[in-house]
């Protein structure tokens, strides 16, 4: 389907309706901006990011012309380059997801405004997101008391409500089935690629590494101390960051992405034609997500797939305990099970560090209960909310209340999930992403129990990809409960068949 049609008919009929000498005049002066432009990039910027800048600008074009397109940038730059910012400020130097996001309601925005949207659609649990938005509001505006915000921490947290609120424009643009499906091969396309980004500058020398690494610095990317280790020590193991420069924040989102996916490899009908290449894909994630030794991530992607085999595929679960057992015996994997060992016993300085974290939060919790301390500033130098848990972090900014509301949030979600669930089972086109993206928020809140990313303002690409889900699952569900199914029943412990999406 064609977006935004009107607005480029008037486009035309203006330029062809132009006298034909003024007609030249304008093609000469666009022809001459765009030269002089170029030729400026090449003299500051060097022809590597000029020629980026030209791709992204003709690619920026077509954005602004097609709301599903502007959606499909939002999601490759969160998953390619989540901390990259135009090379220019502006007063402040926007991210590039800030910038997606914009052309994104840019294009959403003009589609009311042309008459090609006239209904919007909601779900039971809009009403609930709304009240948890408003109290983290009210949270900042009472914690203003202790601190007063710096211009970043107010733009940082403007973000953060802006895509919460995204909420509400996806479940309404996300009507159709088949866009819903196009997006998973958006991720399985755009996470392939930067787990392959991953591996590779994980097997590469670190001062190559970190040279590539560097590249990315004139667009907002650290220029120094890039490359990290297990508890910051270059004697023990290497871990890999891909572009998302931190191992936690990378082994999230491959979790996500990886509980996303994998139904689509049992599926009836997988979004992928080939299917060898979606198990190719989630191995390759798997094996980047092995490497960040995020211990946390892995035990949010291993619920996810425990999720999926016992909701759908239960005839599987043999078959995966085996695999798991074998993949035990790899000397590899010793080390890694002895570091899961030490995060269940204290047994690693990270660990410990964290249990002090957890410490040090539950007293300000105790001090703050209702509202928390808000986001701007804490009260005393010896309270701190930063804390390597989504949920105590969440506690110390925005009080038990906070965390009651976005559990009643979580919990409507994937109720409401659940209802849609009988109405999908035996639909070829819904039934593998209706379960893929619930099992991918279920890995991202079990992931939120050993990490902050998904509510600290300043990793906007990890609270993007957390709501992404969070709306990719109300719509989905929508969609199954608005319609009647016309696929025949099957049986709830059903394999893989042979019809596959072309």
């Amino acid at each position: 389907m064609r977006e935004m049609s009107r607005p480029r008919t008037l486009f035309v009929d203006w330029i062809t309706g132009l006298n034909p000498r003024l007609m030249v005049v304008v093609i000469a002066a666009v022809a001459a901006a765009c030269g002089i432009g170029i030729a400026v990039g090449l003299a500051v910027l060097g022809p590597l990011y000029t020629s980026a800048a030209v791709v992204g600008g003709l690619a920026g074009l077509y954005v602004l012309t097609n709301a599903q397109a502007a959606l499909y940038g939002v999601v490759a730059i969160m998953a390619l380059l989540p901390f990259g910012t135009l090379p220019f400020s502006i007063g402040f130097t926007p991210t590039l997801i800030d910038v997606m996001i914009g052309a994104f309601l840019i294009v959403y925005g003009a589609q009311w405004m042309v008459g090609k949207r006239n209904d919007f659609r909601t779900t039971p649990v809009h009403g609930m997101l709304a009240l948890y938005v408003l109290w983290i509001l009210a949270c900042f505006v009472l914690g203003l008391r202790y601190a007063a915000p710096t211009s970043l921490i107010l733009r940082q947290f403007s973000e953060t409500i802006l895509i919460m609120l995204l909420v509400f424009v996806l479940v309404d643009l996300l009507r159709d089935p088949k866009m819903l499906r196009r997006l998973v091969l958006v991720v399985i396309l755009c996470v392939g690629v930067q787990a392959v980004a991953a591996l590779v500058l994980y097997r590469l020398p670190d001062d190559l590494a970190e040279r590539l690494l560097r590249t990315l610095q004139r667009i907002g990317y650290p220029g120094s101390n890039i490359i990290r280790y297990i508890e910051q020590n270059p004697g023990l193991p290497e871990r890999a960051i891909g572009t998302w420069v931190d191992p936690n924040t990378l082994g999230g989102a491959l979790a996500i992405a990886g509980a996303m996916i994998a139904p689509q490899v049992f599926a009836r009908r997988p979004v992928l034609r080939y299917r060898v290449l979606t198990l190719a894909v989630l191995g390759l994630i798997g094996l980047a997500l092995f490497l960040t030794y995020s211990r946390t991530s892995m035990l949010a992607l291993g619920v996810g797939l425990g999720t999926i085999a016992l909701v759908r595929y239960r005839r599987f679960v043999p078959l995966m305990l085996a695999a798991g057992a074998l993949i035990l015996l790899v000397p590899q994997a010793q080390d890694y099970m002895q570091r899961f060992i030490d995060a269940f016993t204290g047994g690693d300085l990270a660990t410990q560090m964290r249990i002090g974290e957890y410490g040090d939060s539950l007293k300000l919790i105790g001090q703050y209960p209702i509202f928390g301390i808000g986001f701007t500033g804490s009260p005393s130098i010896d309270l701190y909310s930063s804390v390597a848990s989504m949920y105590l972090i969440m506690a110390n900014q925005i009080g038990l209340v906070g965390v009651a509301l976005f559990a009643l949030v979580m919990i409507a979600v994937l109720g409401y999930g659940y209802a849609a669930w009988k109405r999908v089972i035996g639909d070829d086109e819904l039934e593998s992403i209706h379960l893929g993206y619930h099992a991918a928020l279920i890995a991202a809140l079990v992931n939120g129990i050993g990490d902050l990313y998904y509510f600290r303002i300043d990793f906007q690409a990890s609270i993007l990809l957390f709501w992404l889900t969070v709306s990719l699952a109300l719509a989905t569900s929508r969609i199954a409960l608005a319609r009647e199914s016309k696929a025949p029943p099957s049986r709830k412990d059903g394999g893989a068949g042979d019809r596959v999406d072309h």
